[in-house]
């Protein structure tokens, strides 16, 4: 008989869900790993499905998915992904959500209300999820949520770089925050642009009415400059569209939209398409069909990002490093 060996190498899985595909797929390649095959499928009236087709016993899993719509089966089938490679002996669960669904709600306006984000991150820690990496959250707050590690990657190094090679050599730029509550990441893109001006748009929202905001007056110097505005999520456009509108009629030479996540909901595409803005880019952290595009969208790929912090974690490196800009 052979000897044993007491350390047993170690061996890295990825797992895709159904969400979205095409970033696995991306993520697997720059891992240079294959997505380990599954069978996933629902049944007549609607529950999740998943078997992995090989063993997993022992491993180090990462297991991806977008929580786009519909949001409500795509966070089940993450959460029964992640029961089943508990049951399977996995070594290490990690859940990768580029997008946390229902970030949004991580406070209590009024009384009576969920904090609906908690709720996810206490659903995978009870699935079996040993740490979380995610993509730009809607506030930082919420990595507090989960009971362990959650590495929090920030889309702002892709976006700011594709900014700089297309537009910084022939444009004074400006950065521009939607509302008030974006400021702290403006400032962190002003100098990553290399300490651009920054302004915000000062903005009204009724607590009553979801998803309306309204467009209030521009804070800053924008005259003449070509406005970056940034978000971390683009949900029905409204907000962006008033504010690129504001931008222009107060004398900005061009405008630009940069944000992390494209939700787009209902009439989203053409708001963003009619608004005036130069170009609208997003990363591919949620699926962005054919009829959501339009000509002046530009998607920039998010998974060397994702196989970057997914291999620093599977040796042990810093993510810290390689990710916050802020040692």
């Amino acid at each position: 008989m052979s000897a044993m060996s007491a350390t047993p190498k170690k061996n890295l899985m990825l797992f895709s869900g159904r969400a979205h595909p095409e970033l696995a797929e991306q993520v697997a390649k720059h891992l240079d790993v294959t997505i380990t095959p599954q069978s996933a499928y629902n049944f007549a009236n609607g529950e999740i499905f998943v078997r992995f087709e090989e063993s997993v016993r022992g491993c180090d899993a990462f297991v991806l998915q977008s929580h786009s719509a519909p949001i409500n089966d795509q966070i089940m089938e993450h959460l029964i992904m992640v029961d089943a490679l508990k049951r399977a002996s996995a070594k290490r669960i990690t859940v990768v959500m580029p997008f946390w669904g229902y970030a949004r709600q991580d406070k209590k306006h009024r009384g009576r209300e969920p904090i609906s984000a908690r709720l996810v991150a206490d659903m995978f820690k009870v699935a079996g999820a040993d740490r979380i990496m995610t993509v730009d959250l809607h506030t930082s707050q919420i990595q507090g949520f989960f009971d362990g590690p959650v590495d929090h990657l920030f889309a702002l190094p892709v976006l700011a770089e594709h900014i700089k090679r297309t537009y910084a050599t022939d444009n004074e730029l400006a950065v521009v925050s939607p509302d008030s509550g974006r400021v702290r990441l403006a400032e962190r893109w002003a100098e990553t642009l290399g300490g651009t001006p920054l302004a915000f748009i000062h903005k009204t929202r009724d607590p009553l009415k979801p998803n309306e905001a309204k467009a209030n007056r521009v804070v800053g110097e924008i005259d003449g400059r070509l406005c970056v505005v940034i978000d971390d999520m683009i949900d029905t456009g409204g907000t962006v569209a008033k504010a690129v509108q504001a931008l222009l009629a107060e004398g900005a030479k061009d405008v630009i939209v940069a944000a992390t996540h494209g939700v787009l909901s209902g009439e989203a595409t053409e708001r963003l398409a009619n608004c005036g803005a130069r170009e609208v880019i997003f990363t591919d952290t949620l699926p962005i069909p054919d009829e959501k595009r339009f000509p002046a969208m530009s998607v920039l790929s998010i998974a060397p990002l994702l196989a970057q912090a997914i291999h620093a974690v599977f040796v042990d490196g810093s993510v810290t490093s390689l990710f916050d800009g802020i040692a």
